[in-house]
């Protein structure tokens, strides 16, 4: 091999081209789930359940008789369904009740939209699908197993969880819109479009 008609490349040139290279990849370093190339978002479980517990504890008064909380938030995807859930904590608190506050957990299902004002991934039109309340029984439990899972459902509807900056879907100068959502056993995808 005759390595005399190659062509010198100074030092400098070559550090300027690695340094380039680095500044390159730092802007997409922190668009780590975005794929422009396939126009796809992947949110994964681990990213979903730290945006979602950020936002509880949440409460809400129930027929001025109740106070309803939820805390300690779990994320499950389910993906033959397409929907998220959240299972939480359940307070229902009343002086009403001889023993109050009552604990329980609930877990909740729901379909995903995503609300462009907002830039958000959102739950929609959440639905109780367990409810379990301790040291309570008969009657009483019935009634507040529904008021519990009402209030549950109106707590979630419409929770974020996932938003996005207009620097996030901007590249260049297109800027994204999110398309279909799928959720998958690791994580929610989104089209870009």
């Amino acid at each position: 091999m005759n390595h005399r008609n190659l062509p010198t490349i100074s030092r400098r040139r070559v550090l300027h081209a690695l340094l380039g290279a680095t500044a390159l990849q730092a802007p997409f370093a922190a668009l780590a789930g975005f794929n422009f190339f396939t126009s796809e978002y992947t949110a994964s479980r681990d990213e979903l359940q730290a945006q979602i517990a950020k936002r509880f504890p949440v409460a809400e008064r129930y027929a001025e008789i109740f106070m309803v909380g939820l805390r300690d938030p779990q994320l499950g995807l389910n993906a033959q369904a397409n929907r998220a859930a959240i299972t939480a904590t359940l307070t229902i608190a009343s002086p009403l009740l001889a023993s109050s506050p009552v604990q329980g957990v609930v877990s909740v299902s729901s379909a995903l939209k995503y609300d462009a004002t907002a830039r958000a991934l959102r739950l929609d039109q959440p639905k109780a699908e367990r409810l379990e309340l301790q040291g309570i029984e008969g009657r009483d439990a019935e009634r507040l197993q529904k008021v519990g899972a009402v209030v549950a459902q109106e707590l979630l509807q419409g929770q974020v969880l996932r938003s996005f900056t207009a620097d996030e879907l901007t590249v260049g100068r297109k800027t994204y819109e999110i398309g279909d959502i799928t959720v998958q056993d690791n994580g929610i995808k989104v089209q870009l479009k």
